[in-house]
């Protein structure tokens, strides 16, 4: 198991985020903390494989706690959850040594793709030796372990192409704002129904948002925006 310490200064916020942790086979939630402070304390008496961390803490900034973790010999593994979205903020996590970043708000499927990602490189470290030395094709399984995980051609459903994939992802990138499927089908060249299917399985595996738009109907439309680096 891997033993996860959310990190986060709501309280009720942080409970979601652990009820989605223990959701993904293979995690549990080791604890949680709600200040810098606690999160130190725990990391100094309970073994964490990685945590979850906000940025936005009462007493220091998640990234500073980082790098003071670095400073005392912490090697815990850190992915930033937070609403922090500027990209100096951005670029700082990657400086300070965390591994990935999900930006709030997300859903279940945001945080699992993450987790899940990250078992892959657990697994892609172990698979080539743990501490021992690595070659430069080790080296790039390593670094790709991630990257793979959080594809949107990962796993795709049969009958589902890469092709029609990055052609969604195009268009709803270029749209700047949520899309309904009939917007994504007549601007990609697909038929409705196609799109909804590439809509519903990109937003199970996280890699777009779904919104509801309420009309004068009373039946709320769905929108669509995607949501992940790639």
């Amino acid at each position: 198991m891997i033993d996860v310490l959310v990190v986060d200064d709501d309280f009720h916020v942080a409970e979601i985020n652990a009820a989605y942790v223990s959701q993904v086979p293979g995690f549990r939630v080791a604890g949680r903390a709600h200040t810098a402070a606690q999160a130190l304390a725990t990391l100094e008496r309970t073994r964490i494989d990685l945590v979850l961390l906000d940025h936005y803490l009462p007493d220091e900034t998640g990234l500073a706690l980082v790098r003071r973790l670095r400073q005392l010999g912490h090697r815990t593994d850190v992915i930033m959850v937070t609403a922090a979205r500027d990209v100096a903020t951005v670029q700082d996590a990657m400086r300070s040594g965390a591994l990935q970043y999900l930006v709030k708000p997300f859903g279940f499927s945001g945080l699992r793709a993450k987790l899940e990602g990250y078992a892959a490189l657990r697994r892609t470290v172990a698979g080539v030796g743990g501490r021992g030395e690595a070659g430069q094709e080790q080296v790039d399984r390593i670094f790709g372990a991630f990257r793979a995980a959080d594809s949107p051609h990962t796993e795709l459903p049969k009958g589902h192409s890469a092709a029609t994939v990055d052609l969604i992802r195009q268009v709803l990138d270029q749209a700047g704002h949520p899309l309904s499927a009939h917007e994504v089908a007549a601007r990609s060249g697909v038929s409705r129904s196609t799109a909804q299917r590439y809509l519903k399985h990109l937003e199970r595996s996280g890699h777009i948002t779904l919104t509801l738009k309420y009309g004068d109907t009373g039946r709320p439309e769905h929108r669509y925006r995607w949501t992940r680096a790639h």
